[in-house]
């Protein structure tokens, strides 16, 4: 009898040690394959790519941060987070009205920019955190500000090749300024969008072929096959023309390389900044080559532009849906009827 209570036993704490295992390996939330985030109730774990944080709770949530990079700011406008931020770099990038009424009004102040933040008033300000994407170069810069107390939160969404797990990030700023509930309804919005989206533009039984981006001096940088953009073309059921490419980065090529490529390619997307065709052609002669030039289609990220700052580098970083749905209006237009593009412009 005890032979068979011992085993009994034995058995179960095998079980019992399996499923202890899996709890703690599974308890970490994945964001993206970049970031994971959890709370053991003392702490809040972050990790962002190669930076690990352990934060206390009693810290938490964030009241006064700062952002140095334009990229973050979408994630606060769409929380409604605007009177978190007391400091913000490079403001003329900036497109959100209430951030710029903010600043008129002296409750968020500029602090420079990456040639030259002003190191001083930020440590004056003594924010609780600053957020940013990581930049080498400015190690030096980091530690100081380190040094005097302030917490830096790096989080390099740019990096992130599948839609919406940039927006996702909308949880990892919930969980740090006590938004979670916020973040998470949101983020399943955003979602539940996304996918309806690609659902409707599976409906459609045309599959255009589609080539993205421009030239920069000799060198074309047209995205990889398994790049962001190339994941919205796919999901708005288009064929984009270098699917096939094993690459998450844009891969450098020749204008003849990408003449080749696009010889059947009836959409040309993300043309940069232009006002019309003909300010193209000055830049550079060679696309009247193109068939695309000539008898396609082309789109401008300029829907929402103004001065410097453009809408589609800030809200459309969170706005995977609203991004998703331009690329549908673009290439199924009688799927969306009544839709006008939000962050694309047709080129004329």
């Amino acid at each position: 009898m005890k032979r068979y209570f011992l085993l009994f036993f034995l058995i179960f704490l095998l079980f019992a040690c399996k499923k202890e295992t899996k709890l703690e390996q599974n308890d970490w939330q994945k964001i993206s394959q970049n970031v994971e985030i959890k709370s053991d109730g003392h702490f809040l774990k972050l990790k962002s790519g190669k930076f690990n944080y352990k934060i206390p709770t009693s810290k938490l949530p964030f009241k006064r941060i700062m952002l140095l990079n334009a990229s973050l700011v979408g994630y606060f406008t769409e929380l409604s987070l605007e009177n978190k931020i007391i400091g913000i770099s490079s403001p003329e990038y900036v497109y959100s009205k209430k951030i710029h009424q903010l600043i008129k009004e002296g409750k968020i102040q500029n602090i420079g920019n990456e040639q030259q933040y002003d190191l001083e008033k930020i440590i004056a300000l003594k924010p609780d955190a600053i957020f940013t994407n990581y930049i080498a170069s400015f190690d030096n810069t980091y530690d100081l500000i380190k040094k005097n107390g302030i917490e830096i939160i790096f989080l390099d969404e740019y990096l992130e090749q599948n839609p919406l797990e940039k927006s996702k990030y909308l949880l990892v700023i919930g969980e740090l300024l006590g938004v979670q509930k916020e973040a998470t309804v949101r983020f399943d919005e955003i979602k539940n969008s996304y996918d309806s989206l690609k659902i409707l533009a599976q409906s459609s039984t045309i599959k255009p072929i589609v080539l993205a981006n421009e030239m920069y001096g000799n060198e074309w940088f047209l995205p990889g096959g398994k790049s962001n953009l190339a994941a919205f073309v796919l999901d708005a059921n288009a064929s984009y023309v270098n699917a096939g490419n094993p690459d998450f980065k844009a891969v450098p090529m020749s204008f003849e390389e990408v003449f080749a490529k696009s010889q059947q390619a009836q959409y040309w997307i993300n043309v940069g900044n232009h006002q019309t065709k003909k300010e193209l052609l000055q830049i550079n002669p060679n696309y009247a080559k193109m068939n695309v030039f000539n008898t396609g289609e082309l789109y401008t990220l300029t829907g929402k532009e103004e001065r410097k700052s453009n809408d589609y580098f800030e809200s459309g970083v969170v706005r995977a849906d609203l991004v998703l749905k331009d690329y549908i209006k673009i290439f199924h237009s009688e799927l969306l009827p009544k839709y006008n593009l939000t962050y694309m412009k047709a080129l004329k």
